[in-house]
C-alpha cells in the first residue's frame, strides 16, 4: 500500500504542532506498519503512518509471509521510515504472539515481594525452556469492579525492554482488592531472550531508540477496545499466515489462541484455482466483490474453504471461554489485513451470531478530515502500531 501521495498533506496539516513525537512499529510476517503520534492539547494526533510489504525483500510476492534476517528486516524498516517521513526516533516495537508465552494461573494471596520470588518458580510449569533463557513479566489481574480504566490499561501491557522486564504492575493496595478467597489470579508473560536480542539487533541498525517491546495482542487490544466496555470481547487478528484470537474482559486478555491459517492461504488458493501468478491472485483477492460474477462466485467458494476452518476454530475458543467462565462474549472485533476482505465481517457475524465489527483504531486519535475514508477502510491493519504509540505517549506524561 503506497501512502506517499498523502504523506505531504499530513505533514502540511500538522506543520505547526509542537511537542515530542512517538512512533509505534508493528513488525508482522508480511509487512511492517508504523504510526507516528504527537500529544497536542491533551489529545493524540496523527503525524504520519505507513506500511511496507516484506515479500519483495525476500524475493517473493507482496502479501506473502516471510522470515527475513536482521539486515533485510532493518533495510525494510529504514525504507518505510523514510517513505513515511518519520521525524522521531523514540519508538516502541511489537513482539509477535508466536514468539511469546502468556499464561494465567492462580497464586496464594501474598504481597508483591513474595510474588516476585514465587512466580518464576510457578512459571517453570508452563514454560518449556529454562527461566534463565526468557524475559519474564507478570501482574495481578484485578477482580470485577476492582480496577479503574487507567489500572486496566497499565495491567494489559506486559512488556520487555531490551535489557530487563517489568515486575508486578499492581500495587499492594490494589492487590488486596483482587482476592478470590485466599487466591489471586496472575498473568505471566515470557519472551525468549533470543527473540528480544533479534529485535534489538534490527532496531539498532535503524537508529531508533526503543524503550519497550510489547506483545502484539496487548497493543492491539489497547487500540480497539472502548475504555468503558467491560463485557467479554473476542478480537480476531487475521494476518497473512496465521489468525490470532484473544478474549478480553475489562481490558484484560484472558485467553489467547493462534490458528495456522490466514489471508495468504486464500491468495495461494486463488493462484492455483485460476492458474495465475501470485501477484495477480492477490489483486483478485483484494478486488473480490468487484470482479466479474463468475470469478467472484469461484472466489467465494475459496473464501469458504479458507475461512470456515478459521471461524470454526475461533468459535471453539469462544465456546470454551463461555463454558469455563459462565459468561457470554458480547462482541467480536476483526483486525489485521485479512479482515479487509469484502464481506468477511458479515460472514463472521452469521458464524458467531454476536455483534461483529471491524476495529477502528484511528478513532482513538485525531486525524485530518480528508483522510477519514482511507483510515476507516484500512485502519484494521494499524491497530498494533497505534496501540504501541498510545502507550508510548503515556511515557511522556
Amino acid at each position: 500500500m503506497n501512502f506517499n501521495n498523502i504523506l505531504s498533506k499530513i505533514s502540511e496539516s500538522f506543520k505547526n504542532t509542537k511537542g515530542a513525537s512517538v512512533l509505534g512499529v508493528d513488525i508482522g510476517s508480511s509487512s511492517i506498519k508504523i504510526v507516528q503520534l504527537q500529544k497536542k492539547n491533551g489529545a493524540a494526533v496523527l503525524q504520519t503512518y505507513g506500511e511496507i510489504a516484506l515479500g519483495p525483500y525476500a524475493g517473493i510476492e507482496i502479501g506473502r509471509s516471510t522470515k527475513l534476517d536482521a539486515d533485510k528486516l532493518a533495510e525494510a524498516l529504514r525504507d518505510v521510515l523514510t517513505e513515511s517521513n518519520v521525524s522521531t526516533v523514540d519508538a516502541a516495537v511489537t513482539i509477535p504472539m508466536s514468539a511469546s508465552m502468556v499464561s494465567v494461573f492462580e497464586m496464594p494471596d501474598m504481597n508483591n515481594k513474595q510474588l516476585s520470588q514465587m512466580i518464576p518458580i510457578e512459571a517453570r510449569k508452563y514454560i518449556p525452556v529454562p527461566i534463565s533463557e526468557v524475559a519474564l513479566d507478570w501482574f495481578v489481574i484485578p477482580k470485577a469492579g476492582g480496577a479503574k480504566e487507567d489500572d486496566r490499561f497499565e495491567s494489559t501491557s506486559p512488556s520487555a525492554t531490551s535489557n530487563t522486564t517489568a515486575s508486578g504492575a499492581v500495587s499492594e493496595k490494589k492487590q488486596s482488592e483482587n482476592k478470590t478467597g485466599n487466591k489471586i489470579e496472575t498473568m505471566v508473560v515470557a519472551i525468549h531472550n533470543d527473540t528480544l536480542n533479534d529485535y534489538s539487533n534490527v532496531v539498532s541498525k535503524t537508529g531508533l531508540k526503543v524503550s519497550f517491546f510489547e506483545i502484539e495482542m496487548f497493543a492491539t487490544s489497547r487500540a480497539v477496545l472502548d475504555s468503558d466496555f467491560t463485557s467479554p470481547v473476542m478480537i480476531m487478528d487475521i494476518g497473512a499466515n496465521a489468525t490470532k484470537v484473544y478474549v478480553t474482559e475489562r481490558g484484560i486478555v484472558r485467553n489467547s489462541h493462534s490458528i495456522g491459517r490466514g489471508s495468504q492461504d486464500l491468495t495461494m488458493n486463488i493462484s492455483r484455482s485460476f492458474n495465475i501468478d501470485v501477484n495477480y491472485a492477490e489483486k483478485m483477492k483484494r478486488s473480490f466483490g468487484k470482479n466479474d460474477p463468475e470469478k467472484d462466485k469461484q472466489i467465494a467458494e475459496l473464501v469458504d474453504n479458507v475461512f470456515n476452518p478459521i471461524f470454526g476454530n475461533a468459535n471453539t475458543v469462544m465456546l470454551n471461554f463461555q463454558k469455563k467462565h459462565n459468561k457470554n462474549i458480547s462482541k467480536v472485533i476483526l483486525v489485521g489485513g485479512g479482515s479487509l476482505l469484502s464481506g468477511i465481517t458479515e460472514k463472521a457475524q452469521k458464524y458467531f451470531a454476536v455483534q461483529t465489527e471491524p476495529g477502528l483504531p484511528f478513532d482513538k486519535i485525531q486525524t485530518p478530515a480528508f483522510l477519514e475514508p482511507v483510515l476507516q477502510k484500512n485502519g484494521v491493519m494499524f491497530a498494533g502500531a497505534i496501540g504501541l504509540a498510545l502507550r508510548k505517549l503515556q511515557e511522556l506524561e
